[in-house]
Order: structure tokens, then sequence, then C-alpha cells
């Protein structure tokens, strides 16, 4: 059976972990001299109870590459080709750690993925490529599926302020929107793994309704679109926003999640975003 391999930019748990086998390295937080693995030494309610406290914004990098030579040295022992599903490249050096990792490895079957994506859409290819495995799937049918659902991957999000991206260097050419414009409501989204513009609205309000707008315009209506919800901070508007598609795009179930540290790192404790694939 081919194995998986991920981080934790594709907010599956640690309990994901354990009930599947696949491997979720962690991404690397730091508030100041301190580091802290995501997910182990650092849980979400603990993280952002340190960001509201802490008198300076916190930072990231990518796993070291040893985090996956310790993974790699397990699953290479069992034969099998392994699939390592990360976020962008241009978002991350998550790619760039377990592209050296596997270098470590001249005679394994290591393949390593820049999705293009992060955050729950990126888990929803994970969790299929799980599946897909089990079921017996070739490797390199993975990898074509994988691929070809990532480039039909469409994300948007909102957040409260653009500080964070700004600050993190993720805002990519929605940097435009910095200045004298910050009271209006951009909705963003990822394109081609960088973050930009979508559109902007005039308020909270009316930024929700065109979110949903947006969605609906574009998302399967037969429950191939595999719609998640994203949040931080406020679980409440997440938990809104799936009751009010929940019937609308034919998917009985649509998972909410709260978005790692490490993405609340760079888009603050307000986000609020949807992932999903188009036909």
């Amino acid at each position: 059976m081919v194995k998986i391999v991920t981080d934790t930019t594709a907010c599956l748990d640690q309990e994901f972990a354990k009930q599947t086998g696949v491997p979720v390295i962690p991404q690397v937080i730091n508030f100041g001299s301190e580091s802290y693995y995501e997910g182990i030494d650092l849980d979400i309610e603990a993280f952002m109870q340190r960001l509201k406290t802490s008198s300076e914004l916190p930072k990231t990098a990518a796993p070291p590459p040893e985090l996956f030579i310790e993974e790699f040295k397990r699953l290479v022992s069992l034969g099998e080709p392994i699939i390592c599903i990360h976020p962008s490249a241009e978002v991350s050096g998550t790619v760039r750690s377990a592209t050296i990792a596997a270098m470590e490895f001249p005679d394994a079957d290591i393949r390593v993925l820049d999705t293009r994506l992060i955050a729950s859409p990126l888990g929803t290819l994970v969790q299929l490529a799980h599946q897909w495995a089990k079921s017996g799937v070739s490797a390199d049918e993975i990898v074509a599926r994988v691929m070809e659902m990532s480039r039909r991957c469409r994300v948007y999000f909102m957040v409260d302020t653009l500080e964070y991206l700004a600050r993190g260097g993720r805002i990519g050419n929605a940097a435009a929107l910095l200045g004298g414009v910050l009271q209006i409501k951009p909705i963003l989204r990822l394109n081609d793994g960088k973050v930009d513009q979508y559109e902007r609205e005039r308020t909270h309000k009316r930024a929700v309704a065109r979110l949903k707008e947006i969605v609906l315009e574009q998302i399967p209506r037969d429950g191939t679109g595999y719609l998640t919800v994203m949040y931080s901070g406020d679980k409440s508007q997440g938990l809104a926003l799936a009751s009010d598609f929940r019937e609308l795009v034919g998917q009985a179930e649509i998972p909410v999640v709260h978005v790692p540290p490490a993405i609340v790192t760079h888009g603050g404790p307000g986000i609020l975003g949807v992932g999903f694939f188009v036909k």
C-alpha cells in the first residue's frame, strides 16, 4: 500500500495520524527565542491565548528535514512508494524540507508534491489520497489525481486585518490593499499558491454574503465539491457558514476546521474562509 505523508498545514490533527497511520509533520512556531512543534508542544487553544498576550507576533518555520528523515526511515523499510502532500512552496518551505530529506534515500520511491494549496482543501486531498492508497490505487495514479484536483481547487477567505499577512510577507498581490483602504473588507484568494485580492466589500456582513455567493456560483451541486469551512477564533461564524451551505451544495457533512497556528500566525485571529473543488 502506498504511504502518504503530510504536515499540520493540512488542518489534520494528530488523532487523524493515529487512526490512519499517516504522519502529520509539525510546523514550527517561534515566540521570540522559544520554539514549539505545532500540535505537539503547542495546541490551538494555548497558541491563541499566547497570541493575545504576547508583546511580539510569532513567526513560523518549516519542519526541519530531520523530522521527515525520521518518518522516511520507518516508511522506506516497508518497501512501498511514499507520497508527500504539502502546501504551496510560495507560502511555506515544507516542500523544500521534504525534498532535502528524500535525498537521503536515493533508492527509495519518495514523491514530494507541491499542491500550490494550503489549509483544509490540502487536508481533503490527503484524506482522499489515503483512501485511494487503501483501495490499492498506484502511486502514479494517486499523484495524477492529487495534482489534477489541486488545479481545480478554489480557496477564498477573509481576515479581520491585513497586518499579519503583511508582516509575514504572505500578502502577494493583495499588498495594494494596505495603506488608506483598510476600512474595506477584502475577500482574498489563494491564486497559484499566492495570496491576492479577489474582491472588496464595504462591511463584514456584505463580505460574508458575497463569500457565499462566490461559492454557490462555482461549486458543483452534487456533493463532489468537497466543501470545507475554515476559521480562526470565532467558531460560531464557521458553523453558521457551514449550516447555510449544507443543503445548497448537496453535501451532507461540511467539515468546519480551526486553521492551525502556522496559518493563524500569517492570517491573524479572525480568519473565515472556504475551500472547494470545481468541475
